[in-house]
């Protein structure tokens, strides 16, 4: 679930609504300032958006390391869940404060988010996982991958037809800051669910010297 909606939901969502981000940001510059924003402008914030979020996983791995030997990879897990909800809640609510501001701090903390995440992730899984499933949990995160580009892709689209039925989905004008916030869910099921599981053994032992903690 972490690599789901850290990594492909948050990559994959910006694609999905480029045009009404432009668009936003070119209707906030007119509101602000009386003028039409210049092609090469619009261009370079929309540039920004887009890449401060691998500028923010660059961070979160870095930090990832430090946090994770310090604070245990449970305890970041549900630090870098609050992280996300922040983020997403600045994307969420850039169109009723007319800020495409708040979308790039939001992208630049998911990013954070998931540069952390996909170092303790998979640490932790396989940490806590039984002997006989750490194999196969050590290699979910390819599966939930693939299932975060197809759950990003299904919500991106504009709408669905079945039969003589449409179902319009988030990638709509009206929806698209919907679409970009649509991973704050998934880190709030987490943020209720993670603190039932235990802590990373290897953590309690060799960092808090709890040998009973860590059967």
């Amino acid at each position: 679930v972490n690599i789901m909606k850290n990594y492909c939901l948050n990559g994959m969502k910006i694609s999905f609504s480029s045009q009404y981000l432009k668009k936003f940001i070119n209707e906030t510059w007119m509101q602000r300032y009386g003028s039409v924003l210049h092609q090469e402008t619009l261009t370079l914030l929309w540039s920004f958006i887009v890449s401060v979020y691998c500028v923010g996983g660059m961070i979160g791995c870095l930090c990832s390391g430090y946090l994770t030997a310090k604070y245990g990879k449970k305890k970041c897990l549900l630090f870098n869940d609050v992280v996300l909800l922040v983020a997403t809640l600045h994307t969420g609510f850039s169109r009723k404060a007319r800020s495409f501001e708040m979308i790039l701090i939001g992208c630049f903390l998911e990013g954070i988010a998931a540069g952390i995440n996909m170092n303790a992730h998979i640490q932790y899984a396989g940490e806590i996982s039984p002997k006989k499933l750490r194999g196969f949990v050590n290699v979910s995160s390819s599966v939930f991958l693939a299932l975060g580009k197809a759950v990003a892709f299904k919500n991106g689209l504009r709408y669905l037809c079945y039969s003589f039925s449409s179902y319009y989905l988030l990638g709509t004008e009206d929806m698209w800051n919907v679409l970009l916030s649509f991973s704050g869910l998934v880190a709030l099921i987490q943020l209720l669910f993670l603190p039932f599981f235990p802590e990373s053994p290897p953590y309690l032992f060799l960092q808090k010297g709890d040998k009973t903690g860590c059967l």
